[in-house]
């Protein structure tokens, strides 16, 4: 069935009331449609609390702490470590305690490993990314640490089937080389599409092994579907713009991924938004309906896409409120309805 996945972005300072929210939000699904609860990210806690610091606190025996210009591995662990495990635990407390019962998909966002290295500082120098080897030793870290806590999520919820949605937001820009150093005045180089997925692969592996399926986020880097696709992900996440924005070389590779059989999962943008009418839910839907005729896809296919918000669109939601946070996976269950029953034509 078609799916609908929920930004992980959430508004708020207290977890608990949050996760009860979105597990009644996407608990329930129109007919032909499959809603998946989230665990949430709540920032405004602090940055233990982000997708990133979330992701460190999971990695295995790798010290870790706050810097100047951000998070830095350490020589030793320290409070922020502390302060970053001490709220994960909380957390997935309290996505156990909401969703007591619960017997569906559920997903869990955390950084991908090139993405995770591009915004981390080694303990004396620059982007972990500068350190092939440092690289491979936080893959490494991330899929222990992954495994393990998927293990503790079957655990507590063992009706739910759990998907790990890995955010690769920077890896196009890695791709390209056009990240700068520490200093600024020169290029990290370009890494090449088959060392993306040597650190990528184990990690898909190790968390597919461990019963659990991956989703890796792109963002809107059509560059990024080949490592995807060569991990042997589940599912590939993009970023789409505006309905009448076209790209062939690019649809032409997604057509690819799909007729492989890997799912797509599709990050809209806000809708457009009537006083009279309430958001225009057809150009939403054309979003992804209009390339996919266009490609000649088979519409049974859709049935296996995924629709969630682009990282632009859960931004803007989340300072938005609440109400609006909410209001948009009413909105997001309205589309994947409409694309259901395309798919069933």
């Amino acid at each position: 069935m078609t799916g609908v996945v929920g930004p992980g972005l959430w508004p708020g300072e207290d977890i608990l009331p949050a996760q009860l929210e979105i597990f009644e939000d996407l608990s329930q699904s129109p007919t032909g449609v499959t809603a998946a609860p989230f665990l949430a990210e709540l920032p405004e806690r602090a940055a233990w609390a982000t997708r990133i610091g979330r992701t460190l606190a999971v990695l295995e025996e790798v010290p870790y702490e706050l810097g100047p210009h951000g998070w830095k591995l350490a020589d030793r662990g320290g409070r922020d470590r502390e302060r970053a495990q001490s709220l994960l635990t909380q957390d997935l407390e309290a996505f156990a305690i909401a969703g007591t019962g619960f017997d569906g998909p559920i997903t869990i966002d955390l950084t991908g490993p090139w993405t995770l290295a591009a915004q981390l500082y080694l303990a004396r120098g620059d982007r972990a990314l500068t350190d092939f080897g440092a690289v491979g030793d936080l893959a490494l870290s991330l899929a222990q640490g992954t495994s393990g806590l998927v293990a503790n999520l079957h655990s507590q919820l063992p009706g739910a089937h759990i998907t790990i949605h890995l955010h690769e937001h920077l890896i196009g820009q890695i791709a390209a080389g056009v990240l700068p150093t520490f200093s600024g005045y020169s290029r990290i180089p370009a890494v090449p599409g088959p060392t993306l997925v040597q650190h990528l692969k184990p990690l898909v592996e190790t968390i597919k092994s461990s019963s659990a399926r991956v989703a890796v986020n792109v963002g809107d880097a059509w560059v990024g579907i080949a490592p995807v696709v060569h991990s042997e992900a589940d599912a590939l996440v993009m970023d789409f713009g505006r309905s009448d924005s076209w790209n062939e070389r690019g649809w032409e590779l997604i057509a690819r991924v799909v007729e492989r059989g890997t799912h797509l999962w599709l990050g809209l943008p806000a809708p457009q938004v009537s006083q009279c009418s309430g958001p225009n839910l057809k150009n939403l839907a054309d979003t992804l309906l209009v390339p996919w005729h266009r490609m000649g896809l088979e519409p049974s296919r859709l049935a296996d896409t995924v629709i969630t918000q682009s990282a632009v669109a859960a931004r803007d939601l989340y300072h938005q409120g609440s109400t609006a946070a909410r209001g948009s996976i009413a909105t997001l269950k309205r589309v994947a309805e409409h694309i259901a029953e395309r798919a069933a034509q």
